[in-house]
C-alpha cells in the first residue's frame, strides 16, 4: 500500500499547502520559519546546517584526509568515545564499510558499564592505537570519563588523542593543553543527530579508509533533485506522509533492511526518537525487530525498507497486500548511505513540522540527567528505588506485560554489558511480548540510548512501557582524575533514568538479573508464553 493512500485527504491537503506556500523552496533554503514563525526560538535558526553538508564541507577534507593517512602509519585500531550522535554514524560506517586495507579497525564505546570498557580495553594495543574522543559539548559525562581513562592507559601519550567538538568547547582547550595529534571543530550549527556527515562522522569515517568525499557526493545529488512541487520532491513528500500517518495512528515506524545495512536503523532510531518524541506525541521508531507475520502488527505500524543493491530484502508485498503502508528504498551502492542519511533528515524534519514539533531540541533529555547526578552526589539513595528480583521479578515482568495496551509499545532497557548471546535472548524476549500482545517493541543498551531515544521515552507519547534490567557491578573501575568508578556512574544512570520514567507517568519494572543475565531473560520469555 502506498503510504498516502492511507489518509489520502490529509497529505493532499498538506502536499497542496506546502507546493503553495513555497514551504520545500523554503525547506532547502534553510528558513526556521518552516518550522516556527518565531526567529528567536531557541535551536532553531541555529541548528539548520545540516542541510548544505555536501556543499560547506568540501573545505574540510584535505586536512580530514591527511589526518587519516598520518594515524594509518601508526595505528592498528582507533576507539571512537563518544555517545549519541557522536557514535551511531561511526558505527554504521564500520559496519557497512569495514576498514579499507592498509587502515586501522575501528571500535566504537558508548557504555559506561566497566564491562563494556575492559571488552573494548582487552581488544587494543594502546601504543598502536588512535583514541578519537568525540563531544558536540566537550562536556559529556561519558565521553570525558573514557578519555581519562585511555589517557592513563597510554600513560599521558597526547599523540595518541583526536577530538572532534564544537569551536571553543572544553574539549578543545583539552586537546590543546594535553597535546592532541588533531582537533577538529565541527559545524556548531548541527545537531547531534544530524551530524553524520560532519566531523562527528565523517573523521571516523575516513580513519577507516572510507571515500568521504563519494558520501558528500551521493548526498549531493540528494540536494539536487529538489522540487518545488512537494508531491515530487524526494523529501518533502515523504515526511509530508510519515506526519499525517502518525496524527491519524500510524506512529510506529518499523524499519526493515537487507544484511549489510542492518546497523541503519539504530541510527535512524535516534534521528527519529529524538526529533518528533516530544510534547506528548511522536513517532516511535522500531529498530531491530525481526520481521513478523502480519497477524502480529496492530494497526498504527508503518513499515520503511532499506535494501542494497543485489542482497535480499524483507518480503514487503504481503505487509502492503495486508493493507500496511510500506515505503521502500534501494542503495545502488554503500556510499549511498549519504544520500539516504541526507533523506531521512530531511524527511524527519519535514514530518515534524507537519506534527508541529520542534524536531531539533531535546528538552526532556536532562531529566534522566538530573536524576543520575543526584544519585553520583547521594541525593539519591540507590536502595531507594523499587528493583525487583527473582520469583518477584518474573511476576513483575508479567503484570507488565498484562498491562500493554494496543497501540502503545514496549522497550527493553538493558544497563548491562553489550554481549551477543544477551542481545539474542531479547530478542527473543520482544518477540515473545509481541506475539502474545500485538504492540511493537524495541531495545536499547544503557546509557547509550539516553542520547538517542530517552527523550521519546519521557516526552512522547504517553503508552510506553518499559522493562529495566540492570546488574550491581563490581568491578571497581576507576576514572582516572576523579572520585567516580565506571561502576557507579551506570548504577547512577540506571537508577535515574528509572526516576525520570516514573516522574513521566510511565510504566517501568526495574530487574536485577544477577550473575547471569542471559538465562534470567530466558526465564522471562518462559513466563509468559
Amino acid at each position: 500500500m502506498d503510504i498516502t493512500s492511507l489518509t489520502a485527504p490529509a497529505v493532499n491537503a498538506t502536499t497542496s499547502r506546502w507546493t503553495r506556500q513555497g514551504l520545500v523552496e523554503r525547506f532547502w533554503d534553510a528558513d526556521p520559519s518552516v518550522w516556527s514563525e518565531d526567529p528567536e526560538m531557541p535551536e532553531l535558526a541555529n541548528r539548520l546546517g545540516w542541510i548544505d553538508l555536501h556543499e560547506s564541507m568540501r573545505a574540510s577534507l584535505p586536512e580530514i584526509e591527511r589526518v587519516a593517512l598520518e594515524v594509518a602509519d601508526r595505528s592498528d585500531h582507533v576507539v571512537l568515545c563518544g555517545m549519541g550522535g557522536s557514535s551511531l554514524a561511526p558505527d554504521v560506517f564500520s559496519a557497512v564499510f569495514g576498514s579499507r586495507a592498509g587502515f586501522p579497525e575501528l571500535v566504537v564505546l558508548d557504555s559506561t558499564h566497566p564491562g563494556a570498557v575492559l571488552h573494548a580495553r582487552s581488544r587494543i594495543e594502546p601504543s598502536r592505537t588512535t583514541f578519537v574522543i568525540s563531544s558536540k559539548s566537550g562536556t559529556t559525562l561519558e565521553t570525558l570519563s573514557f578519555f581519562r581513562y585511555f589517557w592513563a592507559e597510554t600513560g599521558g601519550d597526547g599523540s595518541r588523542f583526536v577530538a572532534v567538538t564544537d569551536p571553543g568547547s572544553k574539549l578543545e582547550q583539552v586537546g590543546a593543553d594535553r597535546g592532541f595529534h588533531a582537533v577538529f571543530e565541527a559545524n556548531p550549527n548541527v545537531g547531534g543527530r544530524f551530524s553524520a556527515l560532519t566531523h562527528f562522522g565523517l573523521v571516523p569515517a575516513a580513519l577507516m579508509g572510507v571515500d568521504i568525499a563519494g558520501l558528500l557526493d551521493a548526498a549531493g545529488r540528494l540536494a539536487k533533485q529538489a522540487d518545488s512541487n512537494a508531491s515530487h520532491d524526494p523529501v518533502a513528500g515523504i515526511g509530508i506522509a510519515l506526519g499525517e500517518a502518525a496524527r491519524a495512528g500510524r506512529d510506529k515506524l518499523t524499519i526493515l533492511t537487507s544484511p549489510k545495512l542492518a546497523s541503519f536503523p539504530a541510527w535512524m532510531e535516534q534521528l527519529v526518537a529524538e526529533s518528533l518524541g516530544k510534547d506528548g506525541t511522536g513517532i516511535v521508531p522500531v529498530a531491530d525487530e525481526p520481521v513478523g507475520d502480519v497477524s502480529d502488527y496492530g494497526r498504527d505500524r508503518v513499515f520503511l525498507s532499506y535494501q542494497l543493491h543485489g542482497e535480499h530484502a524483507p518480503d514487503l508485498d504481503r505487509l502492503s497486500k495486508a493493507g500496511f503502508p510500506v515505503i521502500g528504498f534501494e542503495l545502488p551502492t554503500e556510499l549511498s548511505l549519504g544520500y539516504e542519511m541526507l533523506r531521512a533528515e530531511g524527511f524527519t524534519a519535514v514530518a515534524g513540522a507537519v506534527m508541529g514539533v520542534h524536531p531539533f531540541n531535546q528538552p526532556n533529555v536532562e531529566a534522566a540527567k538530573n536524576f543520575a547526578r543526584k544519585a553520583m552526589s547521594g541525593e539519591l539513595d540507590l536502595g531507594s528505588v523499587a528493583t525487583v528480583s527473582g520469583g518477584e521479578a518474573l511476576d513483575g515482568f508479567a503484570g507488565l506485560a498484562d498491562r500493554l495496551e494496543s497501540g502503545g509499545y514496549f522497550g527493553i532497557h538493558a544497563y548491562l554489558p553489550p554481549d551477543d548471546d544477551l542481545w539474542a535472548a531479547m530478542t527473543d524476549l520482544r518477540v515473545a511480548v509481541r506475539s502474545r500482545t500485538g504492540v511493537a517493541t524495541t531495545v536499547g543498551w544503557g546509557p547509550r540510548f539516553l542520547h538517542s531515544t530517552g527523550q521519546l521515552h519521557k516526552g512522547g507519547p504517553a503508552g510506553g512501557s518499559f522493562l529495566q534490567l540492570v546488574d550491581e557491578p563490581s568491578i571497581g573501575l576507576a576514572v582516572p582524575e576523579t572520585d567516580n568508578t565506571f561502576d557507579e556512574i551506570v548504577s547512577a544512570q540506571s537508577a535515574g533514568d528509572h526516576q525520570a520514567l516514573v516522574a513521566a507517568g510511565r510504566d517501568v519494572v526495574r530487574i536485577d538479573v544477577g550473575d547471569d543475565p542471559v538465562a534470567f531473560v530466558r526465564e522471562l520469555i518462559g513466563r509468559i508464553s
